[in-house]
């Protein structure tokens, strides 16, 4: 009967049931399921469930009430915990970072709220030395609220790294890099061209060729963060120039190098580019770069958080080019390397579901989105 719903032969479903024969094809998976009268997600065994989507919520939540609380500026009393020393500190913040650039993001969303409790508490002992390490503590949080796509608690981050860095120009043009795609989140994407090319410039060095790694990683990223704003504005000239100035800059600085945790380097430009690419609706010339970046050395010096990030872009360019195949097998990639960048990330979850809806998708994919309750 099956074989006749189908319009198959019945030893084409005597292998599918011995497993001779796989179903690798979305369309095929589909067609079976509707013959069988039972839900795609049934055929494959998985509840359609969104996974850990409590906990993203009540993390965020913890985050939002740590980030809003004044009780060092209203003197309240800070508890039987000790002071955490700067050097104590700057150490949490370091793994933290850690942490998120591993793509580690539940960890991050368990570990980040009482961060910042002692990195206000330490900064309030030790306003002097203790303000890098609760910049930084603001500046990842920032990254994180991002990833999990919730740009208004994203900017209030952004807003405390901002005034906890006034003072310091090279503090406030790292904080820049977190406000950049907070600003764009926000639809403000002219605003965040204007604002990363004034913290870049305030920062770049007199003389290109005189620039130390540091100084040239945080211009260049700015640079790059104005690109994407620009991009996102529909200002492809704009944007090419920028990312071709980002480019010489990271030149001089080479690969696997993390200054200012921004992870600068000739690949990283060049992700930034094919991003900027699809962004502006050039799918199949971003298509070709993709397939040559991810072979060069510099691709391995990323970490898995900036690989898998881009790999979802990749995705989207696969998809605006007709590929739903390659599409899916990029998503499948950055799962591999970061299950959370997909099974966490908005962003990813979105493009897992709008990819399994294709005829064509790998049925990998399909398997993938019904885990994750995307659809």
């Amino acid at each position: 009967m099956l074989a006749d719903r189908l319009g198959k032969s019945k030893s084409w479903v005597d292998k599918v049931e011995r497993g001779v024969r796989s179903l690798d094809k979305v369309s095929t998976l589909r067609e079976v399921a509707t013959a069988l009268r039972i839900d795609l997600a049934v055929l494959l065994g998985r509840h359609a469930l969104p996974v850990g989507m409590a906990e993203r919520v009540e993390g965020v939540e913890r985050i939002r009430a740590a980030l809003s609380s004044y009780e060092i500026a209203l003197g309240r009393p800070a508890g039987r915990r000790p002071v955490l020393s700067v050097e104590a500190l700057s150490r949490e913040v370091a793994h933290l970072w850690s942490t998120f650039q591993h793509a580690r993001y539940p960890q991050v969303i368990d570990l980040a709220p009482q961060l910042l409790v002692d990195a206000q508490r330490t900064h309030a002992n030790d306003p002097e030395a203790g303000r890098a390490p609760l910049v930084e503590a603001y500046r990842v949080t920032a990254s994180l609220l991002m990833k999990l796509g919730v740009a208004d608690v994203a900017w209030l981050a952004v807003d405390r790294a901002m005034i906890a860095a006034t003072g310091d120009r090279l503090s406030v043009a790292a904080v820049a890099v977190q406000l950049g795609p907070v600003l764009r989140g926000s639809g403000r994407a002219r605003v965040a061209t204007s604002a990363m090319l004034a913290a870049a410039y305030s920062v770049a060095p007199p003389v290109i060729e005189h620039g130390t790694p540091p100084e040239l990683s945080l211009c260049g990223t700015l640079l790059v963060q104005a690109a994407l704003a620009a991009s996102c504005d529909g200002d492809d000239r704009t944007a090419a120039t920028l990312i071709d100035e980002a480019a010489g800059m990271a030149a001089r600085v080479g690969e696997g190098h993390d200054h200012h945790r921004t992870g600068f380097g000739p690949t990283a430009v060049e992700l930034a580019r094919i991003a900027a690419m699809v962004e502006l609706g050039d799918a199949r010339e971003a298509v070709v770069r993709h397939e040559e970046v991810i072979t060069r050395d510099g691709w391995g010096w990323l970490h898995a958080e900036h690989r898998a990030a881009y790999l979802i872009d990749a995705a989207r360019a696969y998809l605006h080019a007709d590929d739903p195949v390659n599409a899916g097998r990029t998503l499948i990639g950055a799962d591999r390397i970061a299950p959370a960048e997909i099974r966490h990330r908005p962003a990813g979850r979105d493009l897992v579901a709008r990819v399994a809806r294709e005829p064509d998708a790998p049925s990998t994919l399909i398997d993938l989105a019904a885990t994750l309750g995307a659809g």
